[in-house]
């Protein structure tokens, strides 16, 4: 049986074939490689229940996020959230160890700004309980959204669930109970964010 991780990989791929960019996706393939063990095992040591599916995606490829493999910077779009045909990039293993700063969530968690903010209830109100991993920005160098892993959930929520932050207007919003149930929710959108709008910017060489 196929494990979510390829289900994913093959939804994704189908997709880009389906938008006539399967050289694109070829490309892709061809220059990346797997996280090394050294980053993943520092990832494992930072966050000891980061999900056996995410550690396989990097497996795969360790970041889209304009991540250099043997001389060609890519930047290839590789998630969806449930924000309809929206895409977004996979940070590399060691941008996940190394990007922790959230102070400027603070606030937001602290429900500071009251109403001003729509925050899931399912979100702590502490930050300084605050447990998360940041594994991807979206194609707006993550300006707009990015996604988390939550393993400090509030009492309505569920460790490692997964976080959507969007701005303008701002919003914090769990979009799936899991890493698993996050990859499922995009097979079933048929992987939509590859779509004739968002594949034009998807692989650049440098």
């Amino acid at each position: 049986m196929d494990t979510i991780v390829q289900k994913y990989l093959t939804c994704l791929r189908d997709a880009y074939y389906e938008q006539h960019a399967g050289k694109e996706w070829e490309d892709f393939e061809k220059v990346v490689h797997g996280a090394n063990e050294k980053d993943l095992n520092a990832l494992r040591k930072l966050y000891p229940d980061i999900p056996e599916s995410l550690v396989q995606l990097l497996e795969f490829a360790d970041g889209t996020y304009w991540r250099e493999y043997a001389g060609k910077t890519v930047a290839f779009y590789f998630l969806g959230s449930d924000l309809e045909e929206y895409p977004y990039y996979l940070l590399s293993a060691k941008q996940m160890t190394d990007i922790r700063e959230i102070d400027w969530l603070e606030d937001y968690i602290d429900r500071v700004y009251d109403d001003a903010v729509e925050i899931d209830d399912k979100i702590i109100d502490d930050s300084e309980k605050m447990r998360w991993l940041h594994f991807s920005d979206c194609m707006n160098n993550g300006g707009t959204s990015q996604l988390f892993i939550d393993f400090s959930p509030s009492n309505f929520g569920i460790k490692g669930q997964i976080v959507r932050y969007v701005h303008d207007p701002d919003e914090l919003a769990v979009i799936a109970d899991s890493f698993d149930e996050y990859l499922e929710m995009l097979v079933e959108s048929g992987c939509d964010f590859i779509n004739e709008d968002t594949i034009g910017e998807d692989f650049d060489d440098e």
